[in-house]
């Protein structure tokens, strides 16, 4: 990989528990030692000083969508191939689990922040997503090691397991769950609303925004 060093996942203990989780695909598509799995909802300098260390590093980029968030794209458009290799660090999680993790880390604060600006809907049809245009972490990867080294058949290449692992499941029972969004907007979600204000906020969000989800 020319134009990456390493990629650091931040997994939600939450999403180490779940069966159909994406970054062990991952992590047997890359070369050993590129991609480096950390469970947890708080890092410091002290407890996880290599990962504090690649936040100090000018050459870190932290996935996450916002207002101060560049695209991807547009970061590496004038760097030559190779002459910059970047660290990459994605939050493993739910959104509202994200969110959070990335808000009560300084840490991931350091790092430059950037996003995602192609328009995909994913593939990982076997888990229910919060909007069409959300990710799972293997996408989002594949996505972003694509287009730091050039060569979209990287993303190709990183997806086929994912395919083939979805395509197995639903040979054996499994069924294609839809976004909460397109449940949302056809009438279709079938569980009781939730009572917490905040939470009928995002739905309603769901509904009229279609920008809500990283990209």
């Amino acid at each position: 990989c020319r134009g990456t060093r390493r990629y650091f996942h931040l997994q939600h203990p939450a999403e180490e528990s779940r069966v159909l989780r994406t970054v062990p695909l991952l992590a047997a598509c890359l070369p050993q030692g590129k991609c480096n799995v950390i469970v947890g909802r708080r890092f410091n300098e002290e407890k996880h000083p290599e990962l504090a260390a690649v936040c100090h590093d000018s050459r870190t980029l932290i996935l996450y969508p916002g207002p101060k968030s560049q695209n991807l794209e547009d970061l590496v458009q004038y760097q030559e191939v190779g002459t910059v290799k970047h660290n990459v660090i994605i939050i493993d999680g739910t959104w509202s689990q994200a969110k959070n993790m990335f808000l009560k880390n300084s840490l991931f604060h350091l790092p430059k922040q950037v996003q995602l600006n192609r328009t995909l809907s994913s593939q990982y049809v076997i888990r229910t997503q919060p909007s069409n245009i959300c990710l799972s972490t293997l996408e989002c990867a594949a996505v972003a090691l694509s287009i730091l080294e050039r060569n979209d058949e990287i993303q190709e290449v990183l997806l086929r397991p994912l395919k083939a692992l979805c395509s197995f499941q639903l040979q054996h029972g499994a069924q294609i769950h839809h976004s909460k969004e397109h449940l949302l907007r056809n009438g279709m979600y079938d569980k009781p609303m939730p009572k917490n204000k905040r939470k009928i906020k995002r739905m309603e969000k769901l509904i009229t925004d279609h920008n809500i989800c990283p990209r």
